[in-house]
């Protein structure tokens, strides 16, 4: 798979169109031009750069054994996307990294993260708002993954180590680096309690194009992201990005008005992107379901007084998706009726509404 990376032209689409053609790297290495060129994404141009290094092969073997040999006496492994110990969720995204580098060792319970990110230059708010979410998640036995970044990724890495739970840090850079250089004691600790993870082979640069890519990965590994605090152009609202698109939740922690580093996860909240979250709960709430393989048992939901109306639509609807009409023949309310207290159940977090007036308890 490194091998196949190191061909110029050929990334992580191309390489799965290849296996998906030929199903293995040794069907790859055997296959004549013409077979190569007749794979999407590979044609004539690159089908012949590719037989050309599988011919020069041999001689280039030297070198990844060098890499092997390092990545060794690091205690670094390379696992590629199908290998087992591979992220499930990461697994899922678009464009997941073919191979990642990782230092420490995957637990059933790293399956299940979840984000907390932010701005490089916290608040003292920021910095209390990233303390308490992360110390509050990791103790509920949840890993927790950022980007060991200054700022909110170091607090957030810092705070789960604190609450002797697990985190997960993904760097812009080979794993042979520190950076930034700061943050030497935390990289030394997390493969003790969770794991370093790199797309990126050793002695890559943590040059700024790599950040994204890392940023992709974060999310992509996690159930939900949770924003402390990010400018308006903030890399954490990038991760934020990339978790809509690859449909995982996401969370802001709403900040001051008139405060620089508020603005990214107050527009995010603004423009519907994000949900409110206030504290740790809410996180664990909203993702109860996909976190019981971690927490085991149910979240205790706050009291809500209900009317009457409420309480027996509630009791109609039970576990199961209802249409409004139906909703108002079971309970003997009319449609109106339905309809307005449904919305305040809605208001109060306890039912959602879905396409065609239809209606499910959350």
């Amino acid at each position: 798979m490194r091998f196949l990376l190191s061909v110029e032209g050929i990334g992580p689409v191309k390489i799965r169109n290849l296996l998906s053609a030929f199903h293995s790297i040794d069907n790859i290495f055997e296959a004549d031009l013409s077979t190569l060129s007749n794979v999407e994404g590979i044609g004539t141009f690159l089908s012949k750069k590719l037989s050309e290094a599988i011919r020069h092969f041999p001689s280039s073997f030297s070198k990844f054994e060098k890499e092997f040999a390092a990545l060794q006496s690091l205690k670094i492994k390379a696992i590629s996307f199908f290998d087992e110990a591979y992220p499930n969720l990461l697994k899922k995204i678009y464009d997941p990294p073919m191979i990642l580098y990782i230092k420490g060792d995957f637990l059933e319970k790293d399956n299940f993260p979840i984000a907390i990110v932010g701005t490089r230059q916290p608040t003292t708010y920021g910095k209390i708002q990233a303390e308490k979410f992360s110390f509050a998640l990791a103790s509920q036995g949840i890993t927790i993954a950022s980007g060991l970044a200054r700022g909110v990724d170091s607090i957030a890495h810092q705070a789960a180590l604190k609450a002797n739970g697990r985190t997960i840090a993904v760097l812009g850079c080979g794993l042979n680096i520190v950076y930034p250089p700061e943050n030497k004691k935390l990289y030394e600790e997390i493969p003790n309690n969770g794991l370093l993870i790199s797309e990126f082979s050793l002695g890559t640069k943590p040059d700024a194009q790599n950040f994204p890519s890392r940023n992709r990965i974060i999310s992509g590994l996690s159930l939900g992201c949770v924003v402390v605090e990010s400018g308006i152009q903030g890399g954490a609202l990038q991760t934020a990005a990339f978790a809509l698109d690859q449909g995982r939740e996401v969370f802001a922690i709403p900040g001051n008005l008139g405060i620089k580093q508020a603005e990214g996860t107050n527009a995010l909240i603004q423009k519907g992107e994000a949900k409110l979250v206030c504290n740790p709960e809410d996180v664990l709430v909203e993702l109860e379901l996909k976190l019981k393989p971690v927490i085991g048992k149910s979240i205790p939901k706050p009291h809500i007084d209900l009317n009457l109306f409420e309480q027996k639509i509630l009791t109609v609807l039970e576990n199961k998706e209802m249409q409004i009409d139906n909703i108002a023949t079971q309970t003997g309310l009319s449609t109106s009726d339905c309809l307005v207290n449904l919305l305040t159940l809605e208001f109060k977090g306890l039912v959602k509404q879905i396409p065609g007036k239809v209606f499910v308890i959350i």
